[in-house]
């Protein structure tokens, strides 16, 4: 990116604004597992990835690429079909400048959901974990380099990286809903390969419930920008080292799917509740 990273956010906005120009309430990244969400956005308008100003392309299976503004459980939402992974090859701050674009556009929220492996023996396949707090281990940062203080601070605090009050409401639509819903840590790694059963220890040894090859880096910027924050993982893969089976593709994206509902539950409810509280809200 030749220009500054304002001025590239500011290309992409202005291009996006020739098509919808409502402020966004909250940026919602479909990751694998929530892709068919996009289904129930009342959309202006869906414009493709290539055509926006330095966005990236999106080349991971199941990852439509395509970016809908429209209108969710009555909010303004901008929604991302299909993210970007540091192991495509682009660097950390193309996989996070579409979540600098969302905030841009009015987005004080962000919702990010992904496939993860499970490691903690307490977990089956088709969990829901809502992320209570993560680990990089993505060897690189986002915010590397220099700090534009109209985006953010130069050292963003992350003792809260993911907002509480949406992970006890996520918790409880699981709840009233009736499946598995768990409060668990997320650790990312580089990827693209998976882990070896050494590697599994290890990550399961530093505190890590699942684990996943996204949403760190886009956490990170999110909580840069001031933006709350709710990350869900499905879990599509089990990982314990003692009883490893080679992981297939086919298998991870078919429990995805099948999880979809609950995770969709989760992400409706959220919006339903935020949406509520803007109406009590005075004035």
């Amino acid at each position: 990116m030749s220009e500054t990273l304002v001025e590239g956010i500011q290309a992409a906005v202005q291009f996006i604004r020739q098509k919808w120009d409502k402020e966004a309430y909250a940026g919602i990244i479909l990751g694998t597992g929530l892709g068919t969400l996009a289904q129930e956005i009342k959309a202006d308008a869906v414009i493709r990835y290539e055509d926006i100003p330095h966005f990236p392309r999106s080349t991971t299976i199941s990852h439509t690429g395509q970016f809908v503004c429209g209108t969710l459980e009555g909010l303004p939402i901008v929604a991302m079909e299909g993210r970007f992974h540091v192991y495509e090859g682009y660097t950390f701050q193309q996989v996070t400048f579409p979540v600098r674009v969302m905030k841009a556009l009015g987005a004080n929220l962000l919702i990010v959901s992904n496939a993860c492996g499970g490691m903690n023996p307490h977990y089956r396949l088709g969990d829901i974990v809502v992320i209570d707090d993560h680990i990089n281990l993505m060897n690189g940062n986002p915010l590397i380099g220099p700090n534009d203080d109209s985006l953010g601070p130069r050292f963003p605090d992350m003792s809260q990286p993911y907002d509480q009050t949406l992970i006890d409401v996520a918790l409880a639509i699981a709840r009233r809903e009736d499946f598995v819903a768990h409060r668990g840590v997320y650790v990312a790694v580089t990827g693209p390969n998976l882990e070896t059963r050494a590697e599994y220890r290890f990550l399961r040894g530093i505190g890590a419930d699942v684990v996943g090859m996204s949403t760190v880096p886009e956490v990170i910027v999110a909580v840069h920008a001031g933006m709350r924050v709710l990350g869900l993982s499905v879990v599509t893969d089990m990982c314990l080292p003692d009883a490893l089976k080679p992981a297939v593709v086919e298998e991870i994206l078919k429990v995805a799917a099948e999880a979809e509902p609950k995770l969709r539950k989760i992400v409706l409810g959220v919006l339903r509740f935020e949406a509520e509280k803007q109406q009590r809200r005075p004035g």
